[in-house]
Parts: C-alpha cells; structure tokens; sequence
C-alpha cells in the first residue's frame, strides 16, 4: 500500500487475558490457546489490531500509518470448510487531527484495491447507536449493561424490553427481591462470590427494579434508528430527522457528514453507497465509530473480503487511559482470489 505505512509485524502468540478482558470469554471459543509455563495462557493471534496498537502506543509516534501481513487463527467450528489459519493484509492510521478524512482514507483505500474485484460495499457507524444509549434517560447501570450488549442484538433487545417495563423480571428474582433479608437462609456457599458481594448484586438488583422504565418514546426512537437502512445521503437524511427528537445522536450524525464529505473528495460514489445503523453489530465488538465491509456474492457464501472500522476506545483502554484517534482495515488475499476465480 501507498500510503506512508510502516511495515510492522507482531508475535504469534498474544497474552490470552488481555484478549479475554477486550473481548470476553467469546474469544476462546474462536481462539487456539496453550499454556506457558512462564507466561501463562497464551493465543494464537486471532488478528493484528491489538498488538499493533499496542505496538504504537509504546513507540509513541502521532501521527502514525502502519501496515502489514501475516496468518491469523480462528477456530472454525460451526462451518468446517473454512480456513483455520488465513493471511490478512492491514492498513491502519492513527491520527486524531481529521477523523473523517483518516476514515475517508482508509475506506477509499480498499476501495481502490477492490475496484476491479466483484464485491459490494457496505457501511456504518457504531457510534450512533452509542450515542443514542448513552442519552437515554435512564440509569447509569442501565445504559452500561446496553452498552455492554450491543454486539448482541437479541440480549440487547431482551435488557431493552425488560428496562422499558415490557416484560417483568423473572419470578425467582422476584421473589428473592421480596424477601425481607434475602441472606437469612442462603446456603453455604459453592461458587467464588463472597457473602458481601452477593448483597451487593442484590442491592443492585433492588434499585433496578425501583427504577422508572425508560418511555416508549425513547424506545420508538430507538427502534426507527435501527431500522435505517438506505443510501448514505438519505441515510444522513433519516437520522438528522430522529435527532430533533434524539439530540444525543446529533454529534455523531455529524460526523458521518463529515465523514461522506471527505469519502465525496476522494471520488467515492456516497450516492451509491450503502450505509445501515446497525452493520456491523455481530461481528465487529472493538469498533466504536465507522464501520465498513466489503462481501462477495451471498451465493458463494464467504467471509467477508474485507473489513474494517474506528476503534477509539481500544486504544484508550490499551494505553492506560490515554488514547489515540485511530482507523483501520484489514483484506483478506485468499478471498479475492476465490471471488475473482469465481467469476
């Protein structure tokens, strides 16, 4: 890649609880892991991002582009077939001077890459939908467990449901709640929890169920942001119009203003480009911002060529607290050739 990348690498073998702490336990049903001795758990590297933020965020340059390829490895247990060690070429940019440009850049990128391959672009940003949970006017426990969930629609839709009075909590927890001292005649204790941090959740627990649900206004809003699902300017149309009555959304909605701009001045066709509020939900949970794929023909069912998006908050959680603007994407070679061969 032309783009004033660094060419970097990373080890083989990634510390298996750093994964686990950005990830969750999902991770290690994807992931090969051993046992070292001296290092404990480790994982063969499931991708690149990690370790090459790590990488910058301990070089300290800014701005800062990198580049590389290399095999990652993911179990592949539902569908055999397909590759458990594969090649990924990447393309990162970290600099916070111009986040629509730095997206724009990386977009068009892989555009260019892809121009001559049959493949369909589609794009998103996860930090509208955050932004519309973090504005809801509920409480902080609340909005950190949607959080938390919103990489799974259902659970997501469940906590939703339940938050908003739809559905009551369920009959044991009920009655444990009723309890006048829900301690008095627990038995001994089998699991790692202490007594003390038992009454905690319960406690917990009890302020939730005080809480007000959150109104069925908030819930339509949030429901029609889901549903946006068009070409990028009438996209931006759909969600300036639920901002008048979401405003949490309205920093984020301008971005993506931004962002179409700058994606305009490096000729890509935004009137032609996808754009859906919740793309990229299932399968890209370290992403906060843009998000972008490019996939095949959904008849020669493939993994998605490439992939890509924003990722702000990982930095920040891998640099102790302090973190870079950063974007990037990664293309996998042996894809392209199959589609190509496919043609």
């Amino acid at each position: 890649m032309q783009q004033g990348a660094v060419v970097t690498d990373a080890d083989y073998m990634q510390q298996s609880d750093l994964l686990l702490d950005l990830y969750g336990e999902d991770i290690r049903a994807r992931a090969f892991t051993t046992h070292d001795p001296v290092r404990g758990e480790l994982m063969l590297r499931p991708d690149f991002t990690v370790p090459i933020v790590q990488h910058h965020m301990a070089s300290g340059a800014d701005p800062a582009r990198y580049t590389y390829l290399g095999k990652v490895f993911r179990k592949q247990d539902v569908v055999e077939t397909r590759e458990t060690e594969f090649v990924q070429v990447g393309f990162e940019i970290f600099d916070g001077s111009d986040p629509a440009a730095a997206d724009a850049e990386v977009f068009a990128t892989f555009a260019s890459i892809l121009k001559d391959v049959p493949v369909t672009a589609s794009t998103g940003d996860i930090g509208i939908l955050r932004a519309a949970v973090q504005g809801l006017n509920t409480t902080p426990a609340r909005r950190a467990a949607l959080m938390r969930h919103l990489w799974r629609p259902r659970r997501f839709k469940a906590l939703l449901d339940r938050y908003c009075g739809l559905i009551a909590a369920p009959a044991s927890r009920r009655a444990l709640l009723d309890a006048a001292d829900p301690m008095a005649e627990m038995p001994p204790l089998l699991g790692l929890r202490t007594r003390a941090e038992i009454a905690g959740r319960i406690d917990a627990l009890r302020t939730d169920a005080a809480a007000d649900p959150i109104s069925q206004i908030e819930r339509d809003l949030l429901d029609a942001l889901l549903k946006v699902r068009e070409t990028a300017p009438h996209a931006l149309t759909a969600l300036r119009d639920i901002a008048v009555d979401l405003p949490s959304i309205s920093t984020a909605v301008d971005g993506l203003a931004a962002r179409l701009d700058a994606l305009a001045a490096r000729d890509v066709d935004v009137d032609a480009l996808p754009f859906e509020t919740s793309y990229g939900r299932t399968s890209m949970e370290y992403y906060d911002g843009f998000v972008f794929g490019f996939d095949a023909d959904p008849g020669l069912n493939l993994p998605a060529v490439a992939t890509g998006g924003r990722y702000d908050a990982l930095t920040a959680v891998l640099g102790g607290g302090t973190g870079v603007p950063a974007v990037g994407g990664v293309i996998r070679p042996a894809l392209v050739a199959d589609v190509e061969g496919a043609q």
